[in-house]
């Protein structure tokens, strides 16, 4: 690997191509190089995640997630070949159990808001969910494993619920509870009943 990242600007690209890791190119606008970059936004907005005061627990989560989140990048680098494995669906799956049996069920919409850390957990959760549909896209016109979009479906899921857990978290003093859509609707008919 060393080998490999020797050199950062190599020029190759300069004409709008990008090599795969089995040496293929391709244009920079690729279906698979799109959900590639998807991936990458969305780990390298968990790293900004990480970089605020988190619960020992949730920030444990969020390192293996972002070491497989790599694996799920690498696996779309490398048409045909496999990464990302199901055990790693298996544990989004348990954290998402684990996180959502803590908090009270919700009545209401809520909004990507709170304290900060629950918003960027939003924002990633929105990334997360862009990255599935660029995987499912491309899944459309090559053949792709089934645990990279079942991981995306999942973690953009926990993603939701860790906002949750962070706004009740009170890392920062501004802890309490959810945003929650203010509906009109709602409202008119909280006021005729």
């Amino acid at each position: 690997m060393a080998n490999r990242l020797s050199q950062i600007a190599t020029r190759t690209g300069d004409d709008g191509s990008t090599g795969l890791g089995d040496g293929s190119r391709v244009p920079k606008d690729h279906l698979r190089v799109q959900a590639m970059g998807d991936v990458d936004e969305l780990n390298s907005n968990l790293g900004v995640l990480l970089a605020e005061p988190l619960p020992d627990e949730v920030r444990e989560l969020l390192i293996t997630i972002q070491h497989e989140l790599f694996n799920l990048g690498g696996e779309l680098c490398m048409p045909g070949y496999e990464l990302l494995k199901s055990d790693a669906v298996l544990r989004l799956d348990e954290a998402l159990a684990h996180f959502n049996a803590e908090l009270p069920r919700l009545k209401e919409f809520i909004l990507p808001a709170g304290t900060r850390s629950a918003a960027i957990s939003h924002v990633c959760r929105t990334v997360a969910r862009r990255a599935e549909r660029a995987v499912v896209t491309l899944a459309a016109s090559e053949t792709i494993n089934a645990a990279p979009r079942q991981y995306l479906n999942r973690l953009s899921d926990l993603l939701f619920v860790l906002a949750r857990v962070l706004n009740r978290a009170n890392l920062d003093g501004l802890g309490g509870d959810d945003v929650y859509w203010h509906s009109e609707r709602l409202q008119k008919l909280q006021a005729e009943g």
